[in-house]
């Protein structure tokens, strides 16, 4: 089964802090990748959120709206180095672990139509996972048709390549122990169907691609793209979890799925 399994950007970095890596936490979720593909047959698209890093920067210089100024595309190009930053870290750390991961910058190749990702190399990542690599992606900027320039989201990328490659299930691990009625100290929602009402409570911090809310919107309407496919929201911060949601375990968390 292909899996797609974003590391959010909350979990990996420390979002109250510029450019805040949270290291330990990084190396043992690689350890616990490598570890569930040691023992069964996982076939990964790793992504990853931008955290302290991306976010921070594109809140600045408000680069999700638009690219138009000389100042905002020094801006677009700051928000971009300092996304790849972060996404060193993450492959120097998989690495590590001995996973054989294959850097795919979204900003690379992505094309944006008002907000909207239109374009994306989708050969690459795929012939890496032919060959049984770990193709990477991650929240970045990208060229927008209409905008000049925008940032996707992780959500945003893996809504692009779900029905192109068909992934069984969509793994989102964060810090929460999944989707709360209120942040932070309301009660786990389970259970998500597509066309229920969702209240959902506010995020922790700055995220200039939408919070909660918006994560559970583009992972539902990637769920339409990819019929059977599941997502569970999960969280992270519990040693072992990932491990366990990528060997197909019981893990607490919120499902989301299509209505039956």
């Amino acid at each position: 089964m292909l899996i797609f399994l974003k590391l959010g950007g909350s979990l990996i970095t420390d979002k109250t802090t510029p450019r805040a890596l949270r290291t330990e936490t990084l190396a043992r979720l690689m350890d616990e990748i490598a570890s569930a593909r040691a023992t069964r047959d996982v076939r990964l698209v790793l992504g990853h959120g931008s955290g302290s890093f991306g976010h921070v920067e594109g809140k600045r210089y408000g680069t999700r709206d638009g690219v138009r100024t000389d100042e905002d595309w020094r801006g677009f190009a700051e928000v971009q180095a300092t996304a790849a930053l972060l996404n060193r870290h993450v492959i120097d750390a998989a690495r590590a672990a001995g996973l054989p991961v294959l850097n795919c910058p979204p900003s690379a190749s992505a094309m944006c139509e008002d907000g909207r990702l239109v374009e994306l190399a989708v050969e690459p990542i795929a012939s890496a996972l032919a060959h049984e690599l770990v193709p990477v992606v991650q929240g970045d900027v990208a060229i927008d048709r209409i905008r000049g320039g925008t940032i996707v989201s992780t959500e945003d990328v893996f809504g692009y390549l779900a029905p192109r490659l068909e992934p069984g299930r969509i793994l989102l691990a964060g810090r929460d122990p999944g989707v709360l009625t209120r942040w932070p100290d309301g009660e786990l929602v389970p259970e998500i169907v597509d066309g229920m009402a969702v209240n959902a409570g506010a995020a922790q911090s700055t995220d200039v691609t939408g919070g909660m809310i918006a994560k559970i919107h583009e992972t539902l309407n990637l769920l339409r793209q990819v019929p059977g496919a599941t997502a569970l929201i999960f969280s992270g911060e519990v040693p072992g979890r990932v491990a366990a949601a990528l060997r197909g375990e019981p893990v607490p968390g919120t499902t989301l799925r299509q209505r039956t």
